[in-house]
Formats: structure tokens, sequence, C-alpha cells
């Protein structure tokens, strides 16, 4: 008798906890992708090669609102938010919003066959000595996502992959400032 009582006890916890599931699913966002803390700092210095073998550097951006997006190209999230960022870019470079992807240490030759699988065209520059994620940013978590302002403050970081959703929802302000 004791058996068939914690079963119908185990079948009723199941129930409420579907029941409780159901709820949460119908109320909050789909959207699990990182959100940015909010910070306020001089953007670094740091100048790169792209993948054309031009040196860039991330004042000649200033006066826009830049997304500098450290990644490599065996990270699963940073294949996730490749198609995010690139579709974001495409919507808001008229006004004044630059991507600028820093490829964090794989040869060249990858970078360039990733560049062209997700087809983007925002500027992605190489860091074979990891000048951005050791000296620049100071991270070691891949993806890394950093929004300097037309100022040259930097004033979001993300950790992790960055959706379309939260894309919109900060980064979007900052532009039409």
């Amino acid at each position: 008798m004791l058996g068939l009582g914690l079963i119908v006890i185990g079948f009723a916890v199941y129930t409420l906890l579907l029941t409780a599931k159901s709820s949460l699913d119908a109320e909050s966002p789909t959207d699990f992708s990182a959100v940015p803390a909010r910070i306020q700092a001089e953007a670094p210095a740091l100048t790169l090669d792209n993948i054309q073998g031009v040196q860039q550097s991330l004042s000649e951006y200033y006066g826009q609102v830049v997304l500098v997006n450290l990644w490599a190209t065996w990270c699963p999230p940073c294949q996730a938010e490749m198609p995010e960022l690139q579709n974001f870019y495409e919507h808001h470079r008229a006004e004044g919003f630059i991507v600028v992807a820093v490829e964090d240490g794989d040869p060249p030759s990858e970078v360039v066959a990733f560049v062209k699988k997700y087809s983007l065209s925002f500027s992605v520059w190489l860091d074979p000595t990891y000048q951005a994620t050791d000296h620049a940013f100071k991270t070691t978590n891949l993806p890394s996502s950093y929004v300097i302002d037309r100022d040259g403050v930097m004033r979001l970081e993300w950790m992790g992959a960055i959706s379309q959703q939260n894309l919109e929802k900060y980064v979007t302000p900052l532009i039409k400032e």
C-alpha cells in the first residue's frame, strides 16, 4: 500500500511540475542569450590586420557605434551568433553601426573559410598573438562583445552569445543617440 501511495504522490508532483513548466514557458521569453553589463570605460587601443592584410585600428571608427566581437572559428556559441551579428549589421550599418569581429588566433585560411561560409560582410580582424583578449579587453571568454559609442566609450559588455532580440534591445538605443 505504501508503494502505491508513493506512486500517486510522485505522479501528483510530476503533474504539478509539468503545469508549472507550461505556465513558465507561456510567460517567459525564449531568448536565453547573454545579457550585457552596462559599463563606462574608455575603449582600448587596438590595431590589427584584417583578413585582407590591411592594418586597422579601433580609433578609425570613432564617430560610429562599434560592436567588437571576440570569437574563434571552433567556438559553437561564436558560430551560433554570427548570423545574428550579420543580420543586425545589415539592418543598422546605414545608421553608423559597425561590427569588428576579432578572430582569436586561428590560421588565416580557416578564418577566411569561416567568413565565406557565413557570408560575413563586416570587418574581420586576425589576432594571432591574442592582443584583443589578453591585453586590450583582458578576457578569456569566447565569444565576448563590447559596444563602443560614437565618443569612444565602451558602454556594453557581453560574455556569451548575443541574440538578435538582445542586439535590438540594448544596441539600437545607442545607435539612436
